[in-house]
């Protein structure tokens, strides 16, 4: 008998110990903006356009000004979905496309399937943007319970469509309804959060679709811009939206009393477009579409109440791949089915980003193009054929992006930049002459990346209609 208690006391101290550390994990609410300027919102500091929401949100988190994205959309999502560069995926070059026969590898493991073996419920509400042709490569099929968006990118914010085509579903059933994206997302993340309770931690990914083009935007969200040019003036209507919609979560998050075990975190998935004109990248070279800062540079922060410093900033270089790692550690995830297979390029960040170690990585690779490629090993960066465009965007009309692919395999002379960025974020001075040794020991690190990095998966010109 004596014994038969002391394991029933045995069980329940089991028991509770693990409903403990299942209180520990938090929910993750992972807030992804569209082609959005690194100087775009207040909490990186912009001027022109007033996001209150998102902060105060900053503000109540740290602030990661070295946190590196992918040139364009289709790389940024699969390098977060599976914590591996997109030369492990042959997603490095361009965009998935709607005609494109192939997205994210099935073999992979995603970061909603990883979350939800490990007890998660999991949803998407926005632009998915990594494969359609097959459903076994849209959102339901790779690990979310609940999806809720349009499966590519440059859809009308109104009608959504795209390319005359109606892309807009509810856990992979074609949706009509009315209004603006950013309200239609908003209002299911919020209702999603709405239903769940404490006894279950939730991983909301909520991607939207703004500020990419088509530039629209609700003229009162516009209005208040009017000294704003054309362009710039529907860009900061569009921003003002999503901040509104990142507002909405936080309240729906706050009156269900999570704040205190929900980890959000924010990012740009690639550098702004037309910088300048459209987005604001502040001092950094060039934009979208290009291995310079500006391109690969995203506005970031992280806050959780009590875990995470507020207030603080940190210059650490860090990378999209490295929140894979990092998510399923926190939520209890095994990463066992992942190191079976390819090493993982991404590395924790937590200590970096809590308590302020370096960064855990010795190189950060921006990309390994056939045609170009950089890489930064410590404040050091190296950039190959800079110049060389990678093949076209959501925004090119299909027969313009075909004719860019076919522009940039054009072959022809090697050009090589090195910066220090300690130096010189704006990239301005090129040092790759009067220091060779350092361009040899960083070309020697992105080689081996190179020659592992497998053929890339490309959309082609757009099908002739019959």
């Amino acid at each position: 008998m004596k014994r038969f208690l002391g394991l029933c006391l045995l069980v329940a101290s089991l028991s509770s110990t693990v409903f403990a550390a299942d209180k520990e994990r938090p929910n993750i609410v992972f807030l992804l903006a569209d082609d959005l300027g690194y100087m775009d919102c207040g909490f990186s500091g912009g001027k022109q356009i007033k996001t209150p929401n998102l902060d105060k949100l900053a503000a109540q988190g740290t602030v990661m000004e070295s946190f590196y994205v992918q040139p364009v959309c289709s790389p940024t999502r699969a390098a977060l979905m599976t914590g591996r560069y997109p030369i492990r995926t042959g997603l490095q070059v361009g965009v998935i496309r709607p005609w494109a026969e192939y997205g994210l590898p099935l073999e992979e493991r995603t970061l909603p399937q990883a979350l939800r073996e490990a007890g998660y419920r999991t949803a998407i509400t926005g632009k998915w943007h990594l494969g359609s042709f097959d459903k076994a490569y849209w959102p339901n099929a790779r690990g979310f319970d609940h999806a809720y968006g349009h499966l590519f990118g440059a859809l009308d914010y109104f009608t959504h469509m795209r390319d005359g085509k109606l892309d807009w579903y509810r856990n992979g059933e074609p949706l009509k309804e009315e209004g603006y994206t950013t309200h239609l997302l908003a209002k299911e993340a919020v209702k999603f959060i709405q239903e769940q309770s404490s006894d279950k931690p939730f991983f909301l990914y909520f991607p939207f679709n703004a500020v990419h083009t088509p530039l629209q935007a609700p003229d009162s969200y516009t209005a208040p811009y009017a000294e704003l040019r054309d362009q710039r003036q529907k860009l900061a209507g569009m921003l003002a939206a999503l901040d509104e919609a990142v507002g909405e979560v936080v309240k729906a998050i706050d009156e269900k009393g999570f704040r205190k075990n929900t980890l959000f975190i924010f990012s740009s998935d690639n550098g702004g477009f037309a910088p300048g004109k459209v987005t604001d990248n502040g001092p950094l070279r060039a934009g979208k579409g290009t291995l310079y800062e500006g391109g690969v540079r995203g506005a970031a922060f992280a806050t959780w109440e009590g875990k995470i410093k507020a207030g603080a900033r940190i210059n650490t270089p860090l990378h999209m791949v490295d929140w894979y790692p990092t998510l399923l550690k926190l939520g209890g995830a095994s990463l066992s089915k992942d190191k079976q297979k390819l090493p993982l390029d991404g590395l924790d960040l937590w200590a970096a980003l809590t308590q302020g170690k370096p960064s855990p990585h010795k190189e950060i690779l921006f990309n390994s193009e056939p045609n170009r490629g950089a890489i930064r090993v410590g404040d050091w960066k190296l950039v190959l054929n800079g110049n060389g465009k990678g093949g076209g965007d959501d925004e090119d009309p299909p027969q313009k992006a075909a004719k860019k692919k076919k522009k940039n395999a054009q072959p022809g002379k090697e050009s090589v930049e090195l910066f220090d960025l300690s130096k010189d974020l704006g990239e301005k001075t090129n040092l790759a002459e009067e220091n060779p040794g350092k361009v040899k020991e960083l070309k020697a690190r992105y080689e081996i990346y190179a020659k592992e990095a497998v053929p890339p998966q490309v959309s082609g010109p757009v099908p002739k209609k019959e």
